[in-house]
């Protein structure tokens, strides 16, 4: 029960705060925070289909394909993750505002924010939704720090969004992923007393 207590902490928090480095910093900005958003951000321009169900599409479509690797469980917590995450981007965005804002400011806080929660996330095993689950795999199958992976799927992604649509999401995109997923082997390296950190190959 404890153990179950401080990784549903970690996993709220952790969403929590990537929660609060889209909403606050980086959406007022239209800088997407991941590959799943910049799909949804095609098939949005492409098709029509709206970007909150463009979103569900993927991110569902890549939770089933993290079932066979990671299991039920692993599942059930990404949709809490990805719960709080939505929530605390909702919250933000309605109701945070920032005075006076300065789009390279709010690129770096909001890339830091993004990469401090969804290294939380990860540490318990735990995707942060979108291609997160394939950096997962990836990295436990390689033995690396999940950052990596995320970053080249994450950036392909970008180019081809910026390509079709506005070449400037590249630069701005590329950049906070770099410092996002910088942010995020950061955190999966730190070394605590209690260290929980994620068994790659065993099912959580």
């Amino acid at each position: 029960m404890k153990q179950f207590m401080i990784k549903n902490g970690l996993v709220v928090t952790g969403g929590a705060i990537q929660g609060l480095g889209m909403g606050l910093f980086l959406f007022p900005h239209s800088i997407p925070s991941g590959g799943a958003a910049g799909i949804a951000v095609m098939l949005n321009y492409l098709f029509g289909i709206s970007t909150g169900l463009a979103m569900w599409i993927v991110n569902f479509s890549l939770l089933l394909f993290g079932v066979k690797f990671f299991g039920k469980r692993f599942v059930i917590w990404t949709i809490v993750g990805i719960t709080v995450t939505s929530a605390t981007v909702h919250l933000f965005e309605v109701h945070g505002s920032i005075p006076n804002r300065n789009i390279w400011y709010d690129l770096f806080f909001g890339s830091v924010f993004l990469g401090t929660g969804v290294g939380m996330v990860m540490r318990q095993g735990v995707s942060n939704g979108g291609f997160g689950v394939v950096a997962l795999i990836i990295s436990s199958g390689r033995n690396l720090l999940p950052g990596k992976p995320l970053f080249y799927i994450n950036g392909s992604i970008f180019l081809i969004t910026g390509f079709i649509i506005d070449l400037k999401i590249i630069l701005l995109a590329l950049v906070s992923q770099w410092i996002s997923t910088r942010t995020i082997d950061l955190i999966c390296q730190m070394d605590f007393r209690r260290t929980y950190t994620l068994d790659w190959k065993k099912k959580t």
